[in-house]
């Protein structure tokens, strides 16, 4: 004799998604919380926080902007995180890259076609120098076994140093009291979307990278077997795919596309290269690439909500209602909240009327 359990009608929200909404309502719930309690006038800090980044052509710009080098930097942490490795050091290839691109940008030159063909070269050397950090990591993973969270850290800091010295020395606009080069031509910078704010052509780039990351992942084949021997190893053995040999090119688009976010920073956001120009843009990056769990078309979301995050804290930061240690804090939970896997059912209906049979 079996007796049937009453059914239940119930949906269930995939993790990844459930991981996003409450890594997000998270955040903002501690945003809010914080401000209410720490803020002298909460209400004036609380509608900089949620209508700041969006209340002028200048503040929207900037904001737009800021999350083209999320997305740019996500998408490439996000071809490393598929492909089976974990690229630690994209806050150093973004810094490298833009350091190579200044290089470039710098060479005395007369023009129009002289400069568009040093933007062009300016672009390639910083996806060549950042590429070839992760490809570093790639090669030592492969060949030696080395654990590339480690080794693309480490190589990350040991040449960030380097490129500190280069600005402050060498590099340094005599002329000037900052820490940085002296400003490129103006005929070599990215065109302005939205002037005055820094909003640039990157950000049109940086979605183009966004859907060509998508086709490449979903609707090809090498992108499924990429995708495949990242996620399922033994089971692409078994289907005749080594998933070794996708390491270094993984590491290598990584690095890459980390190299490209320096280049539109320099280029396009300062026009100039100054100490510390990243400020965390590749430690941002790896927060949003776990957010969208590592597909391509949830990173325009999860940099959406990520940038409006860091831009509001900064406008409630500004409107006395933050602290700067308060703001970063506040980064480093979404991180956190980021790196759990999150999944529950969601009730949509009472239960329905016991049935009971007797078989």
């Amino acid at each position: 004799m079996f007796k049937l359990s009453r059914t239940k009608s119930v949906l269930f929200i995939p993790a990844a998604l459930m991981g996003a909404l409450i890594t997000v309502a998270g955040a903002v719930l501690l945003t809010v919380l914080l401000i209410v309690f720490s803020s002298t006038a909460p209400q004036t800090s609380l509608l900089a926080f949620f209508i700041g980044p969006w209340a002028s052509p200048w503040f929207l710009g900037n904001t737009l902007d800021g999350i083209a080098l999320l997305l740019t930097a996500s998408m490439g942490l996000t071809i490393a995180f598929r492909g089976g490795c974990f690229n630690l050091g994209a806050e150093g290839q973004v810094y490298i890259g833009g350091i190579a691109a200044s290089l470039v940008l710098l060479i005395p030159a007369t023009g129009n076609a002289v400069s568009l063909g040093l933007l062009c070269l300016a672009c390639l050397a910083a996806m060549t120098a950042g590429g070839a950090m992760g490809a570093l990591s790639g090669i030592l993973k492969r060949r030696f076994g080395a654990n590339e969270l480690i080794t693309s850290f480490l190589l990350s800091a040991a040449l960030v140093p380097a490129a500190d010295y280069l600005i402050a020395g060498p590099l340094r606009n005599p002329g000037g009291n900052l820490l940085a080069t002296q400003r490129f031509a103006e005929n070599r910078l990215l065109p302005r979307l939205l002037p005055p704010s820094n909003l640039s052509l990157s950000f049109v780039f940086a979605l183009g990278l966004i859907l060509l990351g998508h086709i490449f992942l979903y609707r090809t084949v090498w992108g499924y077997r990429f995708k495949t021997a990242g996620s399922a190893p033994e089971f692409a053995r078994y289907g005749g795919i080594n998933p070794e040999q996708r390491w270094i090119p993984a590491m290598t688009a990584s690095g890459s596309l980390a190299g490209l976010a320096g280049f539109f920073a320099v280029a396009g956001t300062y026009g100039l290269c100054h100490q510390g120009f990243s400020g965390g843009l590749g430690w941002n990056a790896i927060a949003v690439a776990l957010i969208a769990r590592n597909r391509p078309l949830a990173l325009i979301p999860a940099a959406l909500i990520y940038g409006w995050l860091k831009a509001g804290s900064e406008s409630a930061l500004l409107a006395r209602g933050l602290s700067f240690e308060t703001s970063a804090f506040i980064q480093a939970v979404v991180l956190i909240l980021a790196t759990i896997h999150f999944s529950a059912p969601l009730i949509l209906k009472s239960p329905s009327k016991k049935k009971e049979s007797n078989l």
